[in-house]
């Protein structure tokens, strides 16, 4: 039987914390940062975990 291949997309967006949590960077910080107010911007630079329904499917999709 082959190895199960990575899902390169979700391993380019997450990453794996040394206890096992999902870790990911928040949506719609990269453009448009004008018109969003600077409360809204310092949220966005916090990672975010990924809740745990989620990340199973995500580990299974990298492999783990």
């Amino acid at each position: 039987m082959p190895k199960m291949k990575t899902n390169k997309s979700i391993a380019r967006r997450v990453k794996i914390t040394g206890t096992g949590k999902v870790k990911r960077k928040s949506p719609g910080a990269s453009h448009l940062k004008s018109r969003k107010s600077p409360k809204r911007l310092r949220r966005f630079r916090s990672d975010k975990d990924v809740s745990k329904a989620f990340s199973k499917h995500v580990k299974q999709m990298l492999g783990m």
